[in-house]
C-alpha cells in the first residue's frame, strides 16, 4: 500500500488542517521539555499585568500544530522541514479551538520539494501564526 509520504506529485491548492485545544497541563509539560519557563505562560498573576492581560500558550507549541500536519498528513510521513518562516499575529489561549492549515503552493517534481503556507486560526478565526514551509518529500530522500 502507498502512503502519502510516497506521493511524488502535489497539487496547488491541496490542503489539510488539524485542529486541537490544548490545557494548562500541555503548557506545563511544553515548558519543562523546552527549558522555557516565561512567566506569561505560567505565572497568571504575572501575565495579568502584561498587555496580554493573562496567560497565553507557547508560541511554539502553538506552531507545532502546524509541523504536526505536514509530517503526518502533508506532504506526510517521512518528510523533512527544509524551512519554516512564522509571523506570530495574536496569542493563543489555554482552551481556545486552535486550527493549523497547510495550503500547497508550489511543488518542485524535479528536486521533490514542496512549498507551503502555513497558518493557525482560533475559534474566532483570528490568525494566530501565519507563514510559509518548504519540505523535502520522503520519496526523493532514498
Amino acid at each position: 500500500m502507498k502512503t502519502v509520504a510516497e506521493r511524488n506529485d502535489f497539487t496547488v491548492g491541496e490542503e489539510a488542517t488539524l485542529t486541537r485545544i490544548f490545557t494548562q497541563d500541555d503548557v506545563e509539560t511544553f515548558s519543562r521539555l523546552s527549558g522555557d519557563t516565561n512567566p506569561v505562560h505560567l505565572d497568571e498573576e504575572y501575565a495579568t499585568g502584561t498587555r496580554f492581560a493573562g496567560r497565553i500558550i507557547h508560541g511554539m507549541l502553538v506552531a507545532s500544530l502546524i509541523s504536526s500536519v505536514l509530517g503526518t498528513t502533508l506532504p506526510g510521513p517521512g518528510c523533512v522541514y527544509m524551512s519554516q518562516q512564522l509571523a506570530f499575529r495574536a496569542p493563543a489561549r489555554v482552551g481556545e479551538q486552535l486550527t493549523a492549515k497547510v495550503r500547497v503552493t508550489n511543488w518542485d517534481s524535479a528536486k521533490g520539494r514542496v512549498f507551503l503556507t502555513t497558518e493557525v486560526i482560533n475559534e474566532l478565526g483570528t490568525q494566530v501564526i501565519i507563514g510559509e514551509a518548504k519540505l523535502a518529500v520522503a520519496s526523493f530522500l532514498k
